[in-house]
């Protein structure tokens, strides 16, 4: 397949690729900066020259919008919403005019879409939105409008020959530098990995080897469109998880912090204490009921893995 992927230079965006080219697909990405084969430039905004990847693709998969690991300022979050938004009308205003548009659209949004609660799971059916729950920062309500706008944008595109589906991921666990794996990982390994807040709220996290299958998943399955969640299937306590963690890289140390040491490690980090302390409880309703199953659906074994692979990935560095 041709598979075109707006905003493909990130995190996801290099698990993707990795995983869309080994299988011997032709991959397009879209980014403002090219710097080698395979790269078109766009301002993730506007039509121009790039549209002509998308007319005769197979699959557009657009990960674009400003990375959320950021302090929140208003400037901050606003440009995180232009960014998702203007990114994902300019796709749908391609997909619409090509003569030969693509057959499925995968679009990014994101787990934080749901509530921040702790005694119940969401999934696609019964999940309850955000932005309205009491005792909780004000500003973070504004993701979940994020969120929606974003998912609003994919749904108001007229593209009536292109199925859309709205990935509602959790946390893509994968070895690269710099991803979340990673930084969380740091933590571990130096013994500051343990219990934030008290860690009773829920961590929703994806192997990126589950991450790739199921976008191969949603990408044959022409009866599934509309909202999917993208999350392993059991979320777990941030104290569970981190000890999981720590436990996979030999670490038995994990120091507490409490929420005003987050507030000033998330401020140092220039970072925002709403990725550590909201709960984000979230299973994967529709994946699971269609039939798709994970390879590594427990986070134990998943950390492990990564873990594993990490090391490896040092030693060839070092070597």
């Amino acid at each position: 397949m041709k598979i075109v992927m707006p905003g493909g230079t990130g995190q996801v965006g290099r698990v993707l690729e990795r995983a869309f080219t080994a299988a011997g697909h032709d991959v397009v990405v879209l980014t403002r900066r090219p710097s080698g084969p395979g790269q078109v430039y766009w301002d993730g905004e506007t039509p121009g020259p790039w549209t002509d990847a998308v007319d005769g693709s197979d699959v557009v998969v657009n990960l674009a919008g400003r990375s959320v690991n950021c302090r929140y300022t208003p400037a901050n979050l606003r440009a995180m919403m232009d960014s998702r938004v203007r990114s994902t009308r300019a796709v749908g205003e391609a997909v619409a005019a090509a003569a030969r548009p693509p057959r499925v659209w995968l679009q990014m949004s994101t787990a934080t879409v749901y509530a921040h609660r702790f005694d119940a799971a969401h999934d696609e059916a019964t999940g309850v939105l955000g932005g309205k729950e009491p005792g909780v920062p004000g500003y973070w309500s504004y993701s979940v409008d994020i969120a929606t706008a974003w998912e609003r944008a994919l749904a108001e595109a007229p593209t009536p020959r292109t199925r859309k589906v709205a990935l509602r991921s959790a946390m893509v666990m994968s070895p690269d530098r710099g991803g979340v794996f990673d930084v969380l990982s740091r933590l571990a390994r130096t013994g500051l990995g343990g219990p934030v807040a008290g860690g009773a709220q829920y961590v929703s996290w994806v192997h990126e080897t589950d991450f790739v299958r199921a976008a191969g998943f949603l990408i044959d399955r022409e009866d599934l469109s509309g909202p999917v969640n993208v999350a392993a299937p059991a979320p777990l306590p941030q104290r569970a998880f981190m000890r999981e963690l720590r436990a996979a890289w030999g670490m038995p140390i994990g120091l507490p912090a409490t929420r005003w040491m987050a507030e000033i490690g998330a401020f140092v980090l220039r970072s925002d204490t709403e990725l550590l302390l909201k709960s984000r409880r979230v299973v994967p309703g529709r994946l699971l009921d269609a039939g798709f199953t994970f390879d590594r659906p427990a986070w134990p074994g998943a950390a492990a893995d990564l873990v594993r692979r990490s090391r490896a990935r040092a030693r060839g560095r070092a070597a």
